[in-house]
């Protein structure tokens, strides 16, 4: 079985997930590396100390007490998926991709559409804040 290589922040063989990142925008050289980096800018902006992570072979993936969105790129869209987005009020309505599971949803960004930067900053925070009730919630793990 071929085992899947994940980059970490704690990786000391190659590049970091954030210049893998970085690297990702800039291949794509058109309007979805845009796109992906101006995401990006509001995943920051919306949570200073999220982690950035590159999995599942290339993909980019932001971190807080557990996963809270990938980053996708594709032909026609941009796909923001929240792993727990299911779980999460959507009052702006931007939620518009894998809307039939029971977990996760997703935004789909399409060219030449306008982010709504204060909706999307106020989902992550929310799906920062639940993560963060997961993660106080586990009991502690007992010393071996």
């Amino acid at each position: 079985m071929k085992k899947t290589v994940t980059a970490t922040k704690k990786d000391a063989n190659g590049p970091s997930p954030s210049k893998l990142i970085d690297g990702r925008i800039k291949e794509l050289g058109d309007w979805r590396g845009e796109m992906l980096g101006r995401i990006r800018d509001l995943i920051k902006e919306a949570d200073p100390e999220i982690v950035e992570e590159w999995k599942w072979r290339g993909v980019p993936v932001w971190e807080h007490d557990g996963i809270i969105c990938t980053g996708e790129t594709y032909k026609a869209v941009v796909k923001m998926t929240f792993a727990k987005g299911a779980a999460l009020d959507d009052p702006a309505g931007l939620f518009n991709s894998s809307l039939e599971g029971n977990v996760r949803r997703a935004i789909d960004f399409r060219e030449g559409e306008k982010i709504n930067e204060k909706a999307l900053k106020a989902l992550i925070r929310a799906a920062v804040a639940l993560n963060a009730s997961k993660a106080k919630k586990k009991p502690a793990k007992r010393p071996a």
